[in-house]
């Protein structure tokens, strides 16, 4: 009877829905058992805390942590385990779950190994309860009816909380990403560049034409050079979105010159049917730049005369 209450419990634990709440007991019967239950738990802390941190260490899980940051871990995910049994509220278990997540993510801990440890307490205290009811089974059973529901669901909540930190966390992380791929720099007054490599996908390009208007707007400018010399090739939806961007930074009061079009780019751009009499393009960066101060106002000296100059 023993082991077919295991498994029972093994097969819920295979709902990972998100719970804010553990429902409340049915009837008095059931409070009294979580009653009892966490009584158990607390009682012998010390000693199920200390199993559970040998069997983490026995499954080689939290490799990326010392033992002392482990089992100050394990002792506050205990703690409020236990508080969860009593209370029902699970709002500072996922609260936790999302701190400890932030902190140990960046240090390369998975989510099947979060899930892991979770799930070697359950079994540690349903073991602690077989020995404690070994003698009673009919008790030991309403016991694990009072206790399993609880226990999934907390590690439910525990598996949900730590996939969403993650998944927010690697959002976070694919941003910075895009924002250091295409940074708008201010090379004199009203002039910014925006050097493009690599890839352009649709998401990426929004992203550009967002950064550069900002960039327009907070820096008052009057000419945008745009180089593209690093971007192999853009298909027709991305080069419908530069053509959208220089567009939108004309209706900001600011020149778009392209520099850098391949001939792979520009055959895009016909095909499209965009207009490259209407777009202001300019063959290389260095090119682009004396226009825009040439656009700007400034006296363009070239180079070779200036070395000819008397010192």
């Amino acid at each position: 009877m023993g082991d077919q209450k295991v498994k029972r419990s093994e097969d819920k634990g295979k709902d990972i829905s998100p719970v804010r709440k553990i429902p409340p007991p049915d009837d008095e019967s059931t409070v009294s058992l979580l009653r009892e239950l966490v009584n158990h738990l607390r009682k012998n802390r010390t000693q199920l805390r200390e199993e559970w941190a040998r069997r983490i260490t026995a499954a080689k899980l939290l490799g990326a942590m010392t033992s002392e940051e482990m089992f100050a871990e394990a002792t506050s995910v205990y703690d409020n385990y236990v508080e969860v049994l009593e209370t029902g509220a699970v709002e500072a278990l996922q609260a936790y779950a999302r701190d400890l997540s932030e902190r140990i993510i960046p240090r390369g801990v998975e989510t099947d190994e979060v899930v892991g440890i979770v799930l070697l307490l359950r079994d540690v205290l349903a073991r602690s309860l077989f020995a404690k009811y070994q003698t009673d089974f009919q008790l030991l059973n309403r016991i694990l009816d009072a206790y399993e529901p609880a226990a999934n669901r907390i590690a439910n909540t525990v598996a949900v909380g730590f996939v969403q930190e993650r998944e927010r966390i690697i959002r976070q992380q694919q941003e910075a990403i895009r924002e250091l791929s295409t940074p708008v720099l201010q090379v004199r007054e009203r002039l910014l560049i925006l050097p493009i490599i690599g890839v352009i996908d649709s998401q990426r390009a929004r992203q550009l034409t967002e950064q550069l208007l900002r960039g327009i707007r907070t820096n008052r400018a009057k000419v945008v050079v745009i180089d593209i010399t690093g971007v192999a090739a853009m298909d027709a939806t991305v080069a419908n979105h530069l053509v959208q961007t220089v567009e939108a930074s004309r209706l900001l009061g600011a020149t778009v010159i392209v520099t850098g079009l391949s001939p792979e780019i520009a055959q895009t751009l016909v095909t499209i049917g965009v207009d490259l009499g209407k777009m202001n393009t300019v063959g290389d960066l260095q090119g682009g730049i004396e226009e825009a101060e040439r656009l700007l106002g400034y006296k363009v000296t070239p180079f070779s005369e200036v070395s000819q100059q008397p010192i």
